[in-house]
């Protein structure tokens, strides 16, 4: 048998400052706006996750009455549950993007300016 070894805490500040491996993605020109597209998304992320669990207990109350943390982390959802949250978490992101989404579509149609040509005529450049 091997022994029991304590584990050391995790540090959370080294592992938020890891580079992932390969080249980053950029899809906006702006860095700073690609840095705040980056910083919504993981928020976006953490939420969905939360959303999933919070769908986690309500489910396993509706079904059992009553549950347990090992219930919660134990959970796996039927066929149809699990579709239905991946079509949740589709739509979800189509709403967060959709202005991304919008504005490449106008910019395409040539129809709207960017956000970056509305900004400058707002502020008269």
């Amino acid at each position: 048998m091997s022994e029991d070894r304590e584990q050391p805490p995790l540090d959370v500040v080294r592992l938020a400052g890891a580079k992932a491996r390969g080249k980053r993605p950029y899809f906006l020109e702006d860095a700073d706006a690609e840095r705040v597209l980056s910083i919504a998304m993981a928020i976006a992320g953490e939420l969905a996750v939360l959303r999933q669990r919070l769908d986690t207990i309500e489910e396993l109350l509706e079904t059992r009455g009553s549950l347990t943390r090992e219930e919660i982390e134990a959970f796996v959802p039927s066929p149809a549950h699990a579709e239905e949250r991946g079509r949740w978490h589709q739509e979800y992101l189509a709403r967060i993007l959709r202005i991304l989404q919008q504005e490449a579509e106008a910019e395409e149609r040539g129809d709207e300016p960017t956000s970056a040509e509305a900004g400058a005529r707002m502020l008269g450049e």
